[in-house]
């Protein structure tokens, strides 16, 4: 199996080449990526917690789901394949903004990505994939903000960012 390589980009989020998802990891080096955020009819987000065997942020808390874009494919293609391969089920999903972060990790990789935030609805139970999610559950915005203030530790980097700079654009 060939190693996923992932889109490096440049600061207007154009194309600059490709790399091996962990030496870009490595290097700090930026690259394109997507979160999804799926909400019920309640308002609630759907959130998952990461798998304990993934190389970094294991087992803590985050949005639906979020990878990385493959050569050639679209933010929503690709955030509707990763929802379908980590949490089991498709919804439409439309584009609200992008955004850089960078934030190191223990292990000496770091994530520095052009985020671009996917938006859905759902009001189903998902199949979640043991290889990639430990669990999920639905929140309401009201009750991740006030969890994560009192257990930031919870919670992956990206996501802390998004909730605190960017939640005005998780409307459906």
């Amino acid at each position: 199996m060939t190693e996923e390589k992932v889109i490096l980009v440049n600061e207007k989020d154009e194309k600059i080449g490709l790399m091996p998802k962990m030496e870009a990891h490595e290097k700090a080096l930026l690259h394109r990526a997507f979160s999804v955020f799926v909400f019920n009819d309640n308002n609630e987000m759907m959130l998952q917690q990461r798998a304990l065997h993934k190389y970094h942020s294991p087992g803590l808390w985050t949005n639906t789901c979020c990878s990385h874009q493959r050569d050639g494919e679209s933010n929503i293609d690709a955030g509707k394949r990763r929802l379908q391969e980590e949490m089991g089920f498709s919804t439409n999903l439309k584009e609200t903004t992008s955004f850089i972060y960078k934030a190191p990790f223990d292990n000496g990789l770091t994530e520095h990505e052009y985020d671009h935030m996917l938006v859905g609805k759902f009001n189903g139970k998902p199949n979640i994939n043991p290889d990639e999610v430990a669990a999920w559950k639905w929140m309401s915005m009201e009750a991740v903000e006030k969890d994560m203030k009192s257990n930031p530790a919870i919670y992956t980097a990206w996501f802390k960012i998004i909730f605190d700079k960017f939640q005005e654009h998780l409307a459906v």
